[in-house]
């Protein structure tokens, strides 16, 4: 009975773990239609390299990597979750004014090179390195170098 109750763990473990994450190629066309909206209006000089659903067992996700490096998830509705230039800083019109202000008034030869925003938080990466946490009123609650 042990060996039974043993190889059926082992054999739920392993389906499991093969079902659990699922990168897909996909077109640009089979985004959210909101990641697609996103992507033409702060991302329309840039060539896509992959586009990609991500998925699991209890989500999905979407992630877009530009041919220079720069990339962009969202999340199953096609909301962004991150955006990471490598080069140029992320567009201006997706920082929310307030982070834009804070990161101008206190670090002004620093450019934002990274944004991600979850549910109660967003953090941003500076090209001085530093990292910056906002809660969703827009204050600061943790800074790292």
């Amino acid at each position: 009975m042990k060996k039974l109750f043993l190889l059926l763990v082992c054999v739920f473990t392993f389906s499991t773990a093969a079902l659990a994450d699922s990168d897909k190629p996909i077109q640009i066309g089979q985004l959210p239609t909101p990641a697609q909206t996103f992507i033409t209006t702060h991302f329309s000089k840039h060539k896509v390299a992959l586009a990609k659903m991500e998925s699991d067992m209890l989500s999905k996700n979407y992630e877009v990597i530009f041919t220079n490096g720069d990339k962009v998830e969202f999340d199953r509705t096609g909301g962004w979750t991150e955006v990471k230039c490598t080069r140029n800083p992320v567009p201006e019109a997706i920082v929310p004014a307030a982070i834009r202000d804070y990161v101008k008034t206190n670090y002004p030869d620093a450019e934002i090179l990274k944004i991600e925003r979850s549910k109660k938080e967003y953090e941003v990466k500076l090209s001085n390195r530093w990292e910056i946490k906002f809660n969703n009123q827009m204050q600061v609650i943790d800074i790292d170098d």
